[in-house]
Protein backbone atom coordinates (compact mmCIF):
# COMPACT_ATOMS: atom_id res chain seq x y z
CA UNK A 1 0.00 0.00 0.00
CA UNK A 2 1.24 3.54 -1.36
CA UNK A 3 2.16 5.80 1.68
CA UNK A 4 0.07 9.19 2.05
CA UNK A 5 2.04 12.22 1.67
CA UNK A 6 2.59 14.29 4.95
CA UNK A 7 0.03 17.52 4.48
CA UNK A 8 3.86 19.39 5.19
CA UNK A 9 6.34 18.22 2.84
CA UNK A 10 7.99 19.73 -0.10
CA UNK A 11 9.39 18.20 -3.19
CA UNK A 12 13.20 17.52 -3.77
CA UNK A 13 13.71 20.73 -5.84
CA UNK A 14 11.94 22.90 -3.28
CA UNK A 15 13.76 21.63 -0.05
CA UNK A 16 17.12 22.38 -2.28
CA UNK A 17 16.20 25.96 -2.88
CA UNK A 18 15.63 26.21 0.40
CA UNK A 19 18.65 24.97 1.59
CA UNK A 20 20.15 27.20 -1.19
CA UNK A 21 18.69 30.20 0.64
CA UNK A 22 19.34 29.41 3.94
CA UNK A 23 22.85 28.94 3.08
CA UNK A 24 23.17 31.92 1.66
CA UNK A 25 22.40 33.98 4.61
CA UNK A 26 24.48 31.98 6.36
CA UNK A 27 27.36 33.00 4.34
CA UNK A 28 26.26 36.64 4.35
CA UNK A 29 26.96 36.22 8.40
CA UNK A 30 29.82 34.31 8.37
CA UNK A 31 32.17 36.14 5.46
CA UNK A 32 31.83 39.36 7.40
CA UNK A 33 33.68 38.26 10.34
CA UNK A 34 36.09 36.21 8.27
CA UNK A 35 36.81 39.62 6.44
CA UNK A 36 37.38 41.12 9.57
CA UNK A 37 39.92 38.23 11.00
CA UNK A 38 42.24 38.35 7.64
CA UNK A 39 42.23 42.42 8.21
CA UNK A 40 42.98 41.93 11.37
CA UNK A 41 46.33 39.90 10.19
CA UNK A 42 46.96 42.03 7.29
CA UNK A 43 49.74 44.36 7.35
CA UNK A 44 48.96 48.24 7.59
CA UNK A 45 51.57 48.51 4.38
CA UNK A 46 49.36 46.11 2.34
CA UNK A 47 46.30 47.99 3.11
CA UNK A 48 47.96 51.21 1.42
CA UNK A 49 48.55 49.92 -1.31
CA UNK A 50 46.15 47.41 -2.31
CA UNK A 51 43.21 48.24 0.38
CA UNK A 52 41.00 45.42 2.07
CA UNK A 53 41.05 42.20 0.65
CA UNK A 54 40.18 38.44 0.91
CA UNK A 55 44.04 37.57 0.15
CA UNK A 56 46.46 40.30 1.42
CA UNK A 57 50.10 41.52 -0.12
CA UNK A 58 51.29 40.38 3.12
CA UNK A 59 50.33 39.36 6.60
CA UNK A 60 51.29 40.53 9.74
CA UNK A 61 50.72 39.77 13.36
CA UNK A 62 51.66 43.34 14.32
CA UNK A 63 47.92 44.69 14.87
CA UNK A 64 47.76 41.93 17.78
CA UNK A 65 51.64 42.49 19.41
CA UNK A 66 50.76 46.08 19.58
CA UNK A 67 47.47 45.05 21.66
CA UNK A 68 48.96 42.59 24.34
CA UNK A 69 51.77 44.77 24.82
CA UNK A 70 49.05 46.53 27.46
CA UNK A 71 50.07 42.85 28.81
CA UNK A 72 48.48 42.37 32.70
CA UNK A 73 45.59 44.87 31.90
CA UNK A 74 44.63 43.47 29.40
CA UNK A 75 43.92 39.83 31.19
CA UNK A 76 42.77 41.58 34.10
CA UNK A 77 39.90 43.71 31.58
CA UNK A 78 39.12 39.83 30.16
CA UNK A 79 38.71 38.69 33.81
CA UNK A 80 36.74 41.45 34.68
CA UNK A 81 34.17 41.16 31.06
CA UNK A 82 33.88 37.69 32.26
CA UNK A 83 33.02 38.58 36.03
CA UNK A 84 30.49 40.99 35.02
CA UNK A 85 28.75 38.88 32.07
CA UNK A 86 28.63 35.60 34.27
CA UNK A 87 27.44 37.36 37.94
CA UNK A 88 25.25 39.56 36.02
CA UNK A 89 23.17 37.27 34.21
CA UNK A 90 22.74 34.76 36.77
CA UNK A 91 21.43 37.82 38.83
CA UNK A 92 19.53 39.00 35.72
CA UNK A 93 17.61 35.99 35.18
CA UNK A 94 16.83 35.43 38.86
CA UNK A 95 15.35 38.97 39.29
CA UNK A 96 13.47 38.44 35.81
CA UNK A 97 12.35 35.17 36.44
CA UNK A 98 10.75 36.20 39.55
CA UNK A 99 9.09 39.22 38.43
CA UNK A 100 8.05 37.84 35.31
CA UNK A 101 5.97 35.02 37.06
CA UNK A 102 4.47 37.51 39.76
CA UNK A 103 3.23 38.89 36.57
CA UNK A 104 2.13 35.45 34.97
CA UNK A 105 0.44 34.38 38.20
CA UNK A 106 -2.91 35.75 37.61
CA UNK A 107 -4.00 35.51 41.19
CA UNK A 108 -1.31 37.93 42.22
CA UNK A 109 -3.29 40.73 43.93
CA UNK A 110 -0.69 43.28 43.18
CA UNK A 111 -0.30 42.37 39.19
CA UNK A 112 -1.67 45.47 37.53
CA UNK A 113 0.28 47.98 39.46
CA UNK A 114 3.63 45.70 38.90
CA UNK A 115 2.62 45.62 34.90
CA UNK A 116 1.47 48.79 34.64
CA UNK A 117 5.21 49.73 36.61
CA UNK A 118 7.19 47.38 33.55
CA UNK A 119 5.51 49.00 30.96
CA UNK A 120 5.68 52.53 32.49
CA UNK A 121 9.53 52.81 32.22
CA UNK A 122 9.58 51.29 28.93
CA UNK A 123 7.60 54.12 27.73
CA UNK A 124 8.92 57.40 30.31
CA UNK A 125 12.84 56.93 30.83
CA UNK A 126 14.63 58.26 33.91
CA UNK A 127 17.43 59.54 31.13
CA UNK A 128 20.70 60.35 31.88
CA UNK A 129 21.42 62.40 33.92
CA UNK A 130 18.97 61.35 36.99
CA UNK A 131 20.21 57.75 36.38
CA UNK A 132 23.37 59.04 37.30
CA UNK A 133 22.42 61.08 40.16
CA UNK A 134 20.76 57.36 41.63
CA UNK A 135 23.40 55.47 40.70
CA UNK A 136 26.47 57.95 41.70
CA UNK A 137 25.15 59.72 44.85
CA UNK A 138 22.20 57.89 46.16
CA UNK A 139 23.47 54.57 45.60
CA UNK A 140 27.29 55.35 45.57
CA UNK A 141 27.86 52.88 42.92
CA UNK A 142 31.13 53.60 41.75
CA UNK A 143 34.31 51.69 41.08
CA UNK A 144 33.21 48.80 41.59
CA UNK A 145 31.67 45.22 39.60
CA UNK A 146 28.02 47.18 41.31
CA UNK A 147 28.75 49.71 39.28
CA UNK A 148 28.31 47.98 35.81
CA UNK A 149 25.51 45.09 36.64
CA UNK A 150 23.14 46.85 38.98
CA UNK A 151 22.02 49.28 36.05
CA UNK A 152 21.32 46.67 34.11
CA UNK A 153 19.94 44.15 36.69
CA UNK A 154 16.13 44.71 34.88
CA UNK A 155 15.30 45.11 31.79
CA UNK A 156 11.53 45.40 30.92
CA UNK A 157 11.92 43.53 27.27
CA UNK A 158 13.05 40.59 29.27
CA UNK A 159 10.31 40.60 31.89
CA UNK A 160 7.83 40.72 28.34
CA UNK A 161 9.64 37.56 26.77
CA UNK A 162 9.74 36.00 29.95
CA UNK A 163 5.95 36.41 30.68
CA UNK A 164 5.13 35.38 27.37
CA UNK A 165 6.83 32.39 27.19
CA UNK A 166 5.67 31.30 30.96
CA UNK A 167 1.84 32.38 29.33
CA UNK A 168 2.71 30.30 26.14
CA UNK A 169 4.64 27.21 27.69
CA UNK A 170 3.35 26.70 31.73
CA UNK A 171 -0.06 25.41 32.03
CA UNK A 172 -2.01 26.62 34.82
CA UNK A 173 -3.88 23.84 35.87
CA UNK A 174 -0.23 22.22 36.42
CA UNK A 175 0.35 25.51 39.06
CA UNK A 176 -3.27 24.68 40.68
CA UNK A 177 -1.88 20.79 40.90
CA UNK A 178 1.18 21.85 42.53
CA UNK A 179 -0.72 23.92 45.03
CA UNK A 180 -3.47 21.04 46.04
CA UNK A 181 -0.24 19.04 46.81
CA UNK A 182 0.95 21.29 49.20
CA UNK A 183 3.95 22.75 46.74
CA UNK A 184 5.37 26.40 48.24
CA UNK A 185 5.21 29.49 45.60
CA UNK A 186 8.90 29.10 45.33
CA UNK A 187 8.98 25.75 45.15
CA UNK A 188 6.66 25.32 42.22
CA UNK A 189 9.04 28.07 40.70
CA UNK A 190 11.85 26.27 40.96
CA UNK A 191 10.42 22.78 40.49
CA UNK A 192 7.99 22.85 37.70
CA UNK A 193 8.02 26.17 36.06
CA UNK A 194 11.73 26.64 35.57
CA UNK A 195 12.34 23.27 34.22
CA UNK A 196 9.55 23.60 31.86
CA UNK A 197 10.97 27.31 30.20
CA UNK A 198 14.42 26.56 30.31
CA UNK A 199 14.23 27.74 26.20
CA UNK A 200 12.98 30.91 27.31
CA UNK A 201 15.29 31.72 30.07
CA UNK A 202 17.98 30.21 27.63
CA UNK A 203 17.00 33.17 25.34
CA UNK A 204 16.81 36.15 27.86
CA UNK A 205 19.97 34.58 29.48
CA UNK A 206 21.83 34.97 25.86
CA UNK A 207 20.22 38.94 25.36
CA UNK A 208 21.65 39.68 28.69
CA UNK A 209 25.00 38.02 28.22
CA UNK A 210 25.71 39.98 25.44
CA UNK A 211 24.06 43.06 26.64
CA UNK A 212 27.07 42.68 29.60
CA UNK A 213 29.53 41.57 27.46
CA UNK A 214 29.49 44.53 24.93
CA UNK A 215 28.54 47.30 27.25
CA UNK A 216 31.16 49.91 27.89
CA UNK A 217 29.37 52.92 28.48
CA UNK A 218 27.96 52.71 31.99
CA UNK A 219 31.38 51.24 33.08
CA UNK A 220 32.98 54.32 31.33
CA UNK A 221 30.36 56.75 33.45
CA UNK A 222 30.92 55.00 36.71
CA UNK A 223 34.00 52.85 36.29
CA UNK A 224 36.20 55.80 35.13
CA UNK A 225 39.72 54.99 35.19
CA UNK A 226 40.12 52.56 37.65
CA UNK A 227 42.16 49.79 36.67
CA UNK A 228 40.82 47.11 38.74
CA UNK A 229 37.11 47.20 37.38
CA UNK A 230 37.82 48.06 33.95
CA UNK A 231 36.17 45.71 31.12
CA UNK A 232 37.80 44.20 28.12
CA UNK A 233 35.42 46.36 25.96
CA UNK A 234 35.66 50.05 27.98
CA UNK A 235 39.84 49.12 27.72
CA UNK A 236 39.74 48.38 23.98
CA UNK A 237 37.96 51.51 23.28
CA UNK A 238 39.81 53.29 25.06
CA UNK A 239 43.11 52.40 23.68
CA UNK A 240 41.40 52.67 19.98
CA UNK A 241 40.62 56.69 21.20
CA UNK A 242 43.78 57.04 21.57
CA UNK A 243 45.51 55.70 18.87
CA UNK A 244 42.97 57.92 16.84
CA UNK A 245 43.95 61.00 18.87
CA UNK A 246 47.86 60.77 18.32
CA UNK A 247 47.13 59.83 14.25
CA UNK A 248 44.60 63.04 13.95
CA UNK A 249 46.87 65.48 15.64
CA UNK A 250 50.73 63.58 14.95
CA UNK A 251 51.61 67.17 12.93
CA UNK A 252 51.04 68.99 16.44
CA UNK A 253 53.27 66.78 18.70
CA UNK A 254 56.56 66.96 17.37
CA UNK A 255 58.44 64.45 14.71
CA UNK A 256 58.98 61.41 17.19
CA UNK A 257 55.38 60.68 17.77
CA UNK A 258 54.15 61.85 14.19
CA UNK A 259 56.86 58.74 13.38
CA UNK A 260 55.04 56.54 15.82
CA UNK A 261 51.70 57.18 14.43
CA UNK A 262 52.66 56.33 10.97
CA UNK A 263 54.31 53.02 11.84
CA UNK A 264 50.92 52.20 14.07
CA UNK A 265 48.87 49.44 12.36
CA UNK A 266 45.76 51.43 12.54
CA UNK A 267 43.38 49.68 9.96
CA UNK A 268 44.29 45.86 11.24
CA UNK A 269 44.17 47.31 14.88
CA UNK A 270 40.89 48.01 14.62
CA UNK A 271 40.05 44.87 13.35
CA UNK A 272 42.08 42.81 16.16
CA UNK A 273 40.03 44.86 18.91
CA UNK A 274 36.75 43.22 16.81
CA UNK A 275 38.08 39.66 17.03
CA UNK A 276 39.37 40.31 20.66
CA UNK A 277 35.75 41.00 21.81
CA UNK A 278 33.71 38.71 19.67
CA UNK A 279 35.67 35.67 19.56
CA UNK A 280 35.38 35.02 23.88
CA UNK A 281 31.14 35.38 23.71
CA UNK A 282 30.76 33.58 20.06
CA UNK A 283 31.51 30.46 22.33
CA UNK A 284 28.49 30.90 24.48
CA UNK A 285 26.09 30.33 21.69
CA UNK A 286 26.74 26.24 21.38
CA UNK A 287 25.28 26.00 25.13
CA UNK A 288 22.56 28.60 24.42
CA UNK A 289 21.50 26.71 21.11
CA UNK A 290 19.49 23.50 21.72
CA UNK A 291 16.95 25.68 23.91
CA UNK A 292 16.76 28.50 21.89
CA UNK A 293 15.64 26.04 18.95
CA UNK A 294 13.37 23.98 21.56
CA UNK A 295 11.80 27.46 22.33
CA UNK A 296 11.43 28.54 18.58
CA UNK A 297 9.63 25.10 18.16
CA UNK A 298 7.43 25.32 21.14
CA UNK A 299 3.31 25.30 19.77
CA UNK A 300 4.65 23.57 16.07
CA UNK A 301 2.67 20.88 14.80
CA UNK A 302 4.73 17.88 14.23
CA UNK A 303 3.88 15.47 12.02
Amino acid sequence: MKKSRPVNAVSRPVEAVFHMIMLFFCLCCVIPFVFVVIISFTSQQSIREIGFSFLPKEWSLEAYRYTFKMGQQLWRSYFNSFYITIVGTVLTLAVTIMYSYALFRKDFKFRRFFTFFCFFTMIFGGGLAPTYVVCKTVLGLSNSYAAVIVPMLLNPFNLIVMRTFFQSSVPMELIEAASIDGSGEYSTLLRIVVPISKPGIATVGLLTALAYWNEWFIPKLYVGSDPKHIPLQYLLMETQEKIDFLVKNSSMIGAEAASIAKSLPQDSLRMALVVLIVVPIAFAYPFFQRYIIAGLTIGSVKG
